[in-house]
């Protein structure tokens, strides 16, 4: 790899995050990596990330809330995935060029088979950031039926007052792509109609902190099965990092 050792974490109000923990325990369990750091880089807008991505001295960034498809426009270019996604969540430094990647894709894919969540009749997807389009390319190519949510319908959304009993018919996973529930703000939950949840649904929290959101809790009250996003965090960053010590050699 290269001669410097730090990576990080760009988002908007992230000391909450996952990413910084992770990977500097990854780095202080293996002497091999011993010479390694992840800082967190808060940004209060877009146009402060140049600071970052072009600063020799950083191997690798993540990406996350609200940047995940701004970013874009400030790289050199992205991978094919993330062209059809839409969102990038890792940034690679090949050959003197930022490349953007989306590693979220593969760890959402992944936890759902670690979980053995398949054969799904569809999905309900809550919100339409980043994150979601990466549940919306999942679906599309995995030929799964779909329905994107939003507080206001516009095109291609549907607002959360449309949702009647017949949305939840069957396997469906439903999939809080919003913020809502997160750290500190425990008591907030999607404006979903909780009362027509089914015990075949599953709920599948985007949110890793707290372990249990309120959405979560709403669905376990019913007999569903539920999931946050640790799991799907865990494998993303992984993949994040293969992709950094790749582009490294």
């Amino acid at each position: 790899m290269r001669d410097y050792k730090l990576y990080g974490l760009i988002g908007k109000d992230i000391e909450y995050s996952f990413s910084r923990k992770y990977f500097l325990d990854k780095f202080n369990s293996d002497i091999n990596l011993s010479n390694c750091s992840y800082k967190n880089f808060d940004i209060k807008s877009i146009d402060q990330i140049n600071r970052f991505i072009n600063n020799k001295d950083i191997g690798g960034l993540n990406v996350t809330i609200p940047y995940k498809e701004e970013v874009i426009d400030y790289l050199d270019d992205i991978s094919e995935e993330a062209k059809k996604i839409g969102a990038v969540n890792t940034i690679c430094f090949e050959n003197e060029k930022k490349i953007g990647y989306n590693t979220d894709i593969y760890g959402f894919s992944k936890s759902l088979e670690v979980n053995l969540i398949n054969n799904l009749d569809s999905l309900m997807i809550l919100g339409t950031g980043g994150a979601a389009k990466t549940i919306i390319y999942y679906c599309k190519k995995n030929k799964i039926p779909f329905n994107i949510f939003s507080r206001k319908k516009s095109n291609g959304y549907l607002s959360y007052n449309e949702i009647d009993v017949s949305f939840f018919k069957g396997k469906v996973l439903i999939v809080n792509c919003t913020p809502l529930g997160t750290y500190p703000n425990i008591n907030s939950c999607p404006n979903l109609p909780y009362e027509f949840l089914k015990k075949d649904n599953i709920l599948f929290d985007l949110v890793y902190n707290p372990q249990e959101t309120l959405f979560l809790k709403k669905g376990k009250e019913i007999g569903c099965k539920t999931l946050n996003g640790y799991e799907m965090l865990k494998f993303q960053a992984e993949m994040s990092w293969n992709l950094w010590v790749k582009s490294s050699k």
